[in-house]
């Protein structure tokens, strides 16, 4: 894995604090964290596809946010499991890895 693939992931982990921001925050300080949380994952998820296909970029972020953001209602918060939950998220993933595994660099033109 490189370091644009790395920052996606990264981006995708600061996908599930804000949304998670966006339901729970309370206080200034949350919201604070929150927006700092979005500032990040569009700022690392917008240099990714400077490399990466847009749309490959775009859907591993979503995926992953989308499949972080389930496991941590449900580890953080009590929610309950769901076996169809849990296999379409693992489909989710699947889509993802076979998607990340298809996508390839972009390599810079040379003028």
């Amino acid at each position: 894995m490189n370091k644009t693939w790395l920052s996606v992931i990264v981006a995708a982990l600061f996908e599930v604090g804000w949304v998670i921001g966006l339901k729970h925050a309370n206080g200034f300080l949350e919201w604070g964290a929150t927006a700092i949380a979005i500032i990040v994952s569009f700022t690392l998820m917008i240099m990714a596809s400077r490399s990466l296909p847009v749309g490959t970029v775009y859907a591993v972020f979503v995926g992953l946010g989308t499949a972080g953001t389930v496991l941590a209602e449900i580890i953080l918060f009590g929610a309950p499991v769901q076996i169809g939950k849990m296999v379409l998220i693992g489909t989710l993933l699947l889509g993802v890895i076979g998607l990340k595994m298809l996508s390839k660099e972009k390599t810079k033109e040379v003028a």
